[in-house]
């Protein structure tokens, strides 16, 4: 928010204005800029008392006394502090000490853009989700007029036919019929790339994919937390929180709500077809990024654990995710075939999901950048190839057979290039020589080449010069042809044409940016017109990630160029290759709204962690804090970004303002050179000769290419008069006294005559904005705005209802006859784990193991229960055997809060039941821990990821024992202060190893996070305090908060034990505990007593 001009404001563009001056002009006279004349202005700073001193006396008037009493603005949001009292009592100036310290914390939102109202996992089965269809997706669509490809194979047929029609074509002419058929061939067949499958895929003409149904699992917002460690209450809008009645709240995929960013675990080929045909994002993404693998070792794929980015070629650091083992296994099954289909399949739905000005950036490495732009042109279109951007990368891999490889690569595709979003990038010119600025003008006007030192430092360039190089004032295409006569020479545009009307080109010369060689005219650019040149598609410098917390991690800079070249403010972001969450990271900095997948737990743990406890600068919007929440501003309105004049050709050639100048000064210098030349003719022949000799000497110690221009001018004196362009530059001892000062007031005049030209140029020229460089605002903290974590809904594992199961990828035609494949790999599926749960039983904590005096399967009476096994323990002799119900989750994915439902529902006639799954939502082990059912006693227990089919082949060895293994629930302990006020205390919990196959009940110190909801809604898990124990992980922000808030409460957040909190309106509280390897299980307690 923009302050209200100040007295001293009104002060300055009044006696500006009446001094008939520009901001341009004022700043040149004050050593300073325009954009800093205009922010005193408007009230944005205010000058330094030195400046204020100059501006008294360049205006002849004093400043009115009560604007020299600074008057301080808050910032965007923030309120008008009062002036402070004269004579306060010393504990009230030390409060009004302390609360000028505070700083304000802000996020941006939203509130023009909605998204789709997703189920909440812990209400998922109270309301329906609508049946869609699974979307279909037509491979290699034609492109006409430019673009035909060949994706059937017919072409290796054609080629072979008009191999034929040549050959006869060199006998006897072609028939109209054999012409028709190279014709046609030559405009519909184009190269392809053919990889194994791809021709029995065309032929069938289009594969399928499941548009799944997401669950959001948590609400995260960063200011929650902020409030909390400030001790302020914590309001459910800060995380985006629709609120909605029951009613609609369980109407899914119905309503639109509030946007909010979103961080989702899945399959990102299902999740963007998701958003595509459930949520209807087809064409509303601006840009996506993927950073998809780029070899076949799976080091360089898998993060097994959060904490640790040590991987290495061996079984125990094998990721244990079934999802990510499964993504890695359809990607490199056949290698580079495999490879390309994985890429191909995304592509399209990727150029579904993007804007008609959308763009799409590929990194990837030399080893298949070949490939992958084949595989882009045949979804994208070649005509839609916009670059090829080669990035260094902060050390080459070293090869003792071959070169280090120090690039990598972005292939950067548009939806259409005709309408590609495009926001050019600049950057500072750091060598001058490299750019071409060869030539350095001096404060006297003297022109000459820079010397070695000064093209290597340009600090030692004498005071007041400015660098320049020399551009065409000619083109190739058709222009104007006329002669212009320029120190006293005629030029023509010779075979080429001049590029400006004659009276522009005069108006340049006149302006002094007009160099002459021995034919030609050239256009002097100097290197503050223009201090930035375009990015190129060569960036060098950038490096790896510092400080990289996962296994592979782009550059933040790296992204950040991306997005700001192709999207605004309030745009939408997607990476479906989440990994350490770099996309959304900028995407969050630069105020674009976000989506990111990924199927690794571990990415989306540190991702999660990452964004919650980032700090950003706070750039100034043009729409100010969002209408009822003054602490969140829309970027969508736009960021006040850095402008700089921008001098060009043409902002020179058709500035009228710069005639009266000229016609000011041309008297004034025509005088001047009339005194020059009167003085000159009083030079003696001695003189002259004592001239002459200074020359020669120079041109014999130093040689004659040392002698410069200003050299000849001092040195060698017309005999009669002075031209303007041969005055001399600077003077000589040896000269007449009166020829000295003639000179001298010469240059005066001539230097006059250039400041005001100059600052004429610099006020009429055309602002450029740098969209790099926003406003920024000091005394604010900005932290991420309220964000989701979702994760697909797996199918359930139901026999007996149509299409609910589809653990792998669509790969068979669904009309064709015979068994359903889905069906078959469900039954062998929960065929297998029934055997391995026979034969090994139940391991429970303490290695205690049960065994099933009988377990038998349910699979093949396909009851549509989710009920999947059934049997009894072995017991005492006589003892009854209660039975004992079976319910395994999805071979990929998790066990949900749904499916826990549902079975506890199907298991009325059974005593105990037991849940197995490779990994748990944490809402379903919430559930299991709420179900005081009177006669069911439930099981929670962990399937070894190793016996996965999906691992098959993977392991050297396969386990055989303990394969499933019962693990308890959060050890939670909450406690009421004296004050009303609770506490809670994590103190301990059961992780799972799966390396070791085994539950171990570790303090609470050695998880990875745990998470606080203290008003639990019983729907979503809102974070409103997060703890990372023994790490650092708010350490940036709680320096930033420095003064305003308490830092015990972020050294809290480092630990065990929760900040006090209030009894909140549902008397309700949640934990959720994250293990090293992404794993969660949450635990809900009531606020009683």
């Amino acid at each position: 928010m923009t302050a209200k001009p100040t007295a001293l404001a009104d002060w300055i563009r009044g006696r500006r204005q009446a001094a008939g001056l520009t901001q341009a002009q004022l700043g040149q006279r004050l050593g300073t800029h325009q954009v800093q004349v205009s922010n005193w202005e408007t009230g944005k700073s205010l000058p330094a008392p030195k400046v204020v001193a100059k501006l008294e006396k360049l205006f002849g008037s004093a400043v009115p006394t009560a604007s020299r009493q600074p008057v301080l603005f808050a910032p965007s949001g923030g309120k008008q502090p009062p002036p402070p009292a004269r004579k306060a009592p010393a504990a009230r100036a030390a409060k009004a000490k302390a609360s000028t310290t505070k700083l304000d914390t802000t996020d941006y939102r939203h509130p023009s853009e909605k998204r789709t109202n997703i189920p909440p996992a812990k209400i998922a089965s109270e309301g329906r989700v609508p049946k869609v269809a699974k979307a279909r997706y037509a491979y290699s669509p034609h492109l006409p007029p430019v673009l035909r490809f060949d994706a059937t194979g017919q072409a290796d047929k054609v080629v072979d036919r008009v191999g034929e029609l040549l050959a006869k074509a060199t006998q006897s002419p072609l028939t109209p019929e054999e012409a028709g058929e190279v014709r046609e061939a030559l405009a519909n067949y184009q190269p392809w790339l053919e990889w194994a499958g791809k021709r029995e895929q065309h032929e069938r003409g289009w594969f399928e994919v499941d548009p799944v149904a997401l669950h959001i699992h948590e609400r995260v917002s960063a200011q929650a937390c902020i409030r909390a460690a400030l001790r302020e209450d914590v309001q459910r809008d800060l995380f985006a929180d629709p609120q909605q009645p029951y009613r609609e709240a369980v109407q899914f995929y119905r309503h639109d709500v509030d946007w909010a960013n979103r961080l989702i675990l899945g399959d990102s080929l299902q999740v963007m077809s998701s958003l595509a045909r459930r949520e209807n994002l087809a064409g509303k993404v601006h840009m996506i990024y993927m950073d998809p693998p780029y070899g076949v070792l799976f080091r360089s794929n898998f993060q097994p654990e959060i904490a640790s980015r040590s991987v290495k070629e061996n079984d125990s650091d094998l990721t244990r995710e079934p999802e990510v083992v499964r993504a890695f296994r359809d990607t490199w099954q056949l290698g580079i075939h495999t490879y390309l289909t994985f890429l191909r399949d995304r592509l399209s739905i990727a150029r579904e999901l993007l804007s008609n000005e959308g763009s799409l950036f590929i990194q990837i490495s030399d080893d298949n950048v070949h490939c992958v732009r084949a595989a882009l042109d045949d979804c994208f279109g070649r005509g839609n190839f916009v670059s090829a951007i080669v990035f260094t990368k902060s050390s080459g891999l070293q090869a003792a057979d071959r070169v280090a490889s120090r690039f990598d690569y972005l292939l950067w595709y548009s939806k259409d290039r005709d309408r590609i979003k495009f926001r050019p990038l600049t950057e500072t010119i750091s060598s001058p020589r490299d750019a071409g600025f060869l030539l350095v003008e001096e404060e006297s006007g003297h022109r000459r080449s820079l010397t070695q030192v000064e093209a290597e430092d340009t600090s030692a360039l004498p005071r007041g010069s400015r660098v320049l190089k020399s551009e065409d004032l000619t083109k190739p295409g058709p222009g104007a042809k006329y002669e212009v006569e320029f120190d006293g020479k005629l030029y023509t545009s010779g075979a080429r044409w001049w590029g400006t009307p004659k009276e522009s080109l005069r108006r340049v010369a006149a302006a002094g940016r007009v160099l002459a060689t021995d034919k030609v005219l050239r256009f002097c650019r100097f290197l503050q017109d223009a201090p930035h040149k375009r990015l190129t598609n060569l960036w060098s410098g950038l490096g790896g990630a510092s400080n990289p917390l996962y296994v592979v991690q782009t550059s933040t800079e790296i992204v950040s160029r991306c997005l700001l070249m192709t999207t605004d403010p309030g745009d939408l972001v997607l990476d479906p290759t989440c990994g350490s969450g770099t996309t959304a990271f900028v995407a969050e900095q630069w105020g674009r709204r976000w989506i990111t997948v990924d199927t690794s737990r571990v990415a989306i743990a540190i991702s999660r962690q990452r964004l919650m406890t980032a700090r950003f600068e706070h750039y100034r919007t043009k729409g100010g804090p969002v209408k009822g929440n003054e602490q969140a501003e829309n970027p969508a309105s736009g960021l006040r970004y850095r402008e700089v004049p921008h001098i060009t050709l043409k902002s020179i050639a058709q500035n009228t303002n710069l005639d009266p100048i000229f016609e000011k000064h041309e008297p004034i210098l025509e005088a001047a050179l009339t005194k020059c030349n009167a003085a000159v003719g009083k030079v003696t022949t001695e003189q002259r000769k004592r001239l002459a000799g200074k020359l020669a000497e120079k041109q014999r110690t130093e040689g004659k290419r040392a002698v410069t221009d200003a050299d000849r001018r001092r040195w060698e004196l017309p005999t009669k008069a002075f031209e303007h362009w041969t005055v001399p530059f600077d003077t000589d001892p040896d000269w007449p006294v009166e020829l000295q000062k003639a000179v001298t007031a010469y240059r005066k005049a001539w230097r006059a005559k250039m400041d005001e030209v100059n600052a004429c140029i610099e006020a009429n020229a055309e602002q450029e904005e740098l969209v790099d460089q926003p406003e920024v605002v000091k005394g604010v903290v900005r932290v991420s705005g309220p964000f989701t974590v979702e994760g697909v809904r797996p199918e359930e594992l139901s026999l007996g209802e149509e299409g609910l199961f589809d653990p792998t990828p669509n790969e068979f035609d669904p009309e064709e006859s015979g068994p359903d494949p889905r069906l078959t790999n469900l039954q062998a599926y929960l065929t297998k784990m029934v055997q391995s749960l026979r034969a090994d039983g139940l391991t429970f904590l303490g290695n205690k193991r049960r065994k099933f005096a009988r377990l038998e399967a349910l699979v093949e009476q396909a009851t549509g229960s989710v009920i999947h096994a059934e049997g009894a323990w072995e017991g005492e002799e006589g003892e009854e055997r209660l039975p004992v119900a079976i319910t395994f989750g999805p071979q990929y994915g998790p066990v949900t809060a749904l499916q826990v439902e549902e079975a506890i529902r199907s298991a009325r006639r059974y005593t105990e039941l037991v849940v197995a799954g490779f990994s748990f939502d944490a809402e379903a082990s919430a559930v299991i821990e709420e179900a005081n059912h009177p006669t069911l006693r439930i099981h929670a227990a962990y399937i070894r990821p190793d016996i996965n089919p999906a691992m098959d082949g993977l392991l050297k060895e396969t386990p055989g024992s303990q394969l499933f293994t019962v693990f308890g629930q959060p050890d939670v302990e909450v406690k009421r202060k004296k004050s009303g006020d609770w506490v809670v205390r994590l103190e301990g919990v059961d992780i799972y190893d799966p390396i070791a196959n085994a539950i171990r009940s570790t303090g609470a110190d050695k998880v990875a996070a745990w998470f606080l909801d203290q008003d639990y809604d019983g729907r979503c898990f809102c974070i409103t305090q997060a703890f990372f124990p023994d790490q650092d992980a708010w350490e940036k922000l709680a320096k930033a908060l420095k003064g305003s808030a308490d830092p015990e409460a972020f050294e809290a957040f480092k630990g065990t034990e929760s900040l006090p909190f209030p009894t909140g309106k549902h008397a309700r509280i949640a934990v959720k505990v994250i293990d090293p390897r992404g794993n969660e299980v949450m635990a809900v307690r009531k606020l009683e007593g």
